[in-house]
C-alpha cells in the first residue's frame, strides 16, 4: 500500500481533495494535470452530501488524465465508484452514532465486495473547528472539542487497538480553524499508524506546521477550487520537508 510505504520512509504526503458536486470535466483536467506536475500523492474524491451523480464521471476524468492513486472519500454508502483505485474505509470513532461506526458499513460491504475495491480500514474523528459543518450535521455526531488533546489521543488509540490503519482527524469542510498542532502532536506521539489531518488548511504556511508537528498526510480541497494553481504553492512545502 503506497500510503503505508511512504509513511515507512518518512514521506510527507499531500492529497488533494474533490468534491465531484464543484469541479466540472475542465477543472477536473485542470487539477490533474497541476497535481501530476506537482508530485500531489493521492486525489481524494467524495463530500459528506453529494447532490448529483457525478462520482464515476470525475473518477474517470481523473484517472484517464494522470496516474496518480485516485481514492473515494465517501460521505455515505452511496459514494462508492468501482473505477477508483482504493477507498477510505471510514468508521466514524469519534462518534456514537452507531450507524457510522458500523452501520452503513454492513450495508455497503457486499457492494464493496463485488467492486473489487481495495479498502483503507480508516478511524474518523471530527475535530470542532468553530462552527457547525456539513460532516457534523450529515452524521449527526458531535465533534471533540478543538482542544480536548487527550480525548482526541484515547480515541486515536483505541482505533489503532481496534485494527484500523490509518487515523483521519478532520475539522470539516470549509472550517474556521484547522485540528489544532498540539493536538496534531499528541496524536501523533500516541499511535504507531499513519495520522491524516484535514480541514482548514488554506495557506502553505498552515500546512507546513501542520505537516511538522505529526501529521503524515494533509488533505487539502477547498482552497484549490476557486485557484487550482495554489497547489504548486502547497506542493512547495513538501518538497522543502523532504530536503
Amino acid at each position: 500500500m503506497k500510503i503505508i510505504d511512504l509513511f515507512k520512509r518518512q514521506k510527507k504526503q499531500l492529497a488533494v481533495l474533490i468534491d465531484p458536486d464543484k469541479q466540472d470535466t475542465e477543472q477536473l483536467i485542470n487539477i490533474a494535470k497541476i497535481s501530476s506536475e506537482t508530485g500531489v500523492d493521492y486525489l481524494f474524491v467524495g463530500g459528506s452530501l453529494m447532490t448529483s451523480d457525478d462520482l464515476f464521471r470525475s473518477v474517470r476524468t481523473l484517472k484517464e488524465n494522470c496516474e496518480i492513486p485516485v481514492v473515494l472519500f465517501p460521505g455515505n454508502t452511496y459514494q462508492v465508484a468501482r473505477n477508483a483505485d482504493a477507498m477510505l474505509f471510514l468508521s466514524l470513532i469519534s462518534g456514537r452514532n452507531p450507524e457510522m461506526l458500523i452501520g452503513m458499513h454492513v450495508i455497503a460491504a457486499p457492494y464493496i465486495k463485488l467492486s473489487g475495491l481495495k479498502t483503507i480500514p480508516t478511524g474518523y474523528m471530527l475535530i470542532d473547528s468553530g462552527k457547525p459543518t456539513s460532516v457534523t450535521y450529515m452524521s449527526n455526531s458531535q465533534p471533540i472539542p478543538h482542544n480536548k488533546k487527550d480525548i482526541a489521543a484515547c480515541t486515536a488509540m483505541a482505533g489503532e487497538m481496534l485494527g484500523l490503519q490509518l487515523i483521519f482527524m478532520d475539522a470539516g469542510s470549509g472550517a474556521e480553524k484547522t485540528v489544532s498542532e498540539e493536538m496534531v502532536s499528541f496524536v501523533k506521539q500516541s499511535v504507531e499508524v499513519p495520522v491524516i489531518i484535514g480541514g482548514g488548511i488554506r495557506t502553505p504556511e498552515k500546512l507546513k506546521s501542520i505537516l511538522q508537528v505529526g501529521a503524515d498526510i494533509a488533505v487539502v480541497g477547498n482552497v484549490f477550487e476557486d485557484n487550482p494553481e495554489l497547489i504548486y504553492e502547497f506542493s512547495k512545502v513538501l518538497n522543502e520537508l523532504q530536503s
